[in-house]
């Protein structure tokens, strides 16, 4: 269903779309394939809220997220029970992935009675000014499968506690988690129309709403090329575009490192999420000195890792997202070996059993790989993991930012001179010091450098610039008219 204007309504179009479980390939619920005139209606609906929601003083804005938050935790278990089913997620990850949206909504929640803008000193007499925050109006949300509800947090709690509406574009592969996210949003008491959801798909309800002249802010989080898109299609209109893409991203292992704790940060990072995470570690650049016993420990854990459904408690490794992930996953296998890296392990789909009727990849490690490599340098969205052998520190650095994405880094080592020269040259928007590449927190801000997005950022106080406008105002008290860097003689400097 599509909830449009406060009620949950069919698509107009009539036709449907199937919600399918990646670990067994069952349906797990039909949808509408909702159309431009759906997105119209929504767009219509939440221009129409923000008339009414944009004045209700931020504190109370705050209040329907604090209750909203209350509601996501009172139904954890069942949310992450979902994911498991629709998106695949261990058990594990998905209640990680819920518990982030409660920290974020409530993180956003207390912006309500924040919200700061700048109060400053004039260079004129008898004069006031400051600058605050403005609601823009209706902003066009669209989101990806791997995180369902941590990722429309990010976006939609910051965009409505600023003041702004929303029409929600989830991801065709979790639409149920999606409609979940609204429902608890209406049970928290969200006024009808402020929050509006069209399920579908991408060049039907995506681009109708990129291109929306009612729709001046767009944030968008997939891939790079979807990104380009998006951006060329709002750009006739100058809509402000927040987009979060790619990462390609690199652990670095030295020579000093804790080896035990580099394995862990290293199957956390590649594997965690069966690699479908923007901060996966698809590349793992390894001191050479260090680079046999690594490679030996990582291969290790990697055979011993149990693939199931995520719902299962033994589980270590769930199902991708679908087939095409997993044709994709596997024709990078392919060209690996072609460049002539070395595979040490998986490289197919698990097929046996119970995995038969599922979307399994094995967890996959190349050696010997040259950081050229196609495997290398594109994003691969699998759990698949390139290990780069280097001969010092300063390679290690070339290698790192030799890749046109720049989300997130890590370095293993002991050497506090180097961490710190790792955290200034390391080309990324998130750096980590004996940790892996994943694992942000809500209140700093979230998002890379070069191809991994346009600048903006997510999560923290950086959020509120891709919701707000600056406003500066001068309130002038003195009775008479004074101009700016004009009338300032009368006040020399003594």
């Amino acid at each position: 269903m599509n909830y449009i204007g406060g009620e949950w309504v069919e698509g107009s179009g009539g036709e449907t779309f199937a919600s399918v479980v990646p670990a067994t390939g069952e349906t797990i619920g039909e949808f509408p394939r909702s159309t431009a005139a759906d997105v119209d209606r929504a767009v219509a609906a939440a221009k129409e809220a923000w008339r009414d929601w944009r004045l209700v003083p931020a504190p109370k804005r705050a209040e329907v997220l604090y209750r909203f938050a209350a509601l996501i935790a009172e139904q954890k278990d069942d949310l992450a029970d979902l994911m498991s089913r629709e998106m695949g997620k261990v058990k594990l990850e998905a209640a990680g992935d819920v518990q982030e949206a409660i920290d974020m909504t409530l993180y956003m929640a207390g912006e309500g009675r924040r919200l700061f803008g700048h109060t400053t000193p004039s260079e004129l007499p008898n004069k006031f000014q400051m600058s605050v925050r403005m609601p823009i109006g209706v902003v066009g949300v669209i989101t990806p499968w791997n995180f369902p509800i941590a990722i429309p947090s990010w976006k939609i709690a910051p965009a409505l506690v600023c003041g702004n509406t929303v029409v929600f574009k989830p991801a065709e592969d979790t639409p149920l988690l999606a409609q979940r996210f609204v429902e608890l949003l209406e049970e928290a008491g969200l006024p009808a129309g402020v929050v509006n959801v069209v399920q579908g798909f991408g060049e039907e309800v995506g681009e109708a709403l990129v291109s929306h002249p009612d729709v001046p802010v767009i944030t968008f989080t997939g891939s790079r090329e979807t990104g380009v898109r998006v951006t060329h299609a709002a750009a006739e209109q100058l809509k402000l575009v927040h987009l979060e893409l790619g990462g390609k991203n690199a652990i670095l292992v030295l020579d000093d490192a804790d080896l035990d704790l580099a394995v862990e940060g290293i199957v956390w990072s590649a594997f965690g999420t069966s690699g479908q995470r923007c901060t996966a570690a698809s590349r793992v650049i390894v001191h050479e000195q260090v680079y046999g016993e690594l490679q030996e420990r990582l291969v290790a854990r990697a055979e011993g890792m149990r693939l199931g459904p995520g719902w299962e408690e033994e589980t270590d490794l769930g199902p991708v997202i679908n087939r095409a992930s997993i044709e994709k996953i596997h024709s990078y296998t392919e060209i690996g070996k072609k460049e002539g890296a070395t595979l040490l392990t998986g490289g197919e789909p698990a097929r046996e059993g119970e995995l038969e009727q599922g979307f399994y990849y094995r967890p996959t490690i190349f050696g010997d790989v040259e950081a050229g490599m196609r495997i290398a340098q594109e994003e691969i969205f699998g759990p698949t993991t390139a290990l780069i052998p280097v001969k010092d520190f300063d390679e290690a650095i070339r290698a790192a930012n030799g890749v046109e994405y720049g989300l997130s880094s890590a370095i293993f080592t002991q050497d506090v001179n180097r961490a710190f020269r790792a955290m200034r040259d390391l080309d990324t928007g998130i750096t980590y010091v004996n940790a892996g590449t994943t694992g942000a927190e809500v209140h700093l801000p979230f998002g890379g450098t070069k191809h991994t997005g346009n600048g903006h950022r997510e999560a923290g106080q950086a959020a509120l610039d891709v919701f707000t406008e600056w406003k500066s105002l001068y309130i002038d008290y003195s009775g008479k008219l004074q101009r700016a860097q004009i009338d300032t003689e009368e006040h020399p400097a003594p």
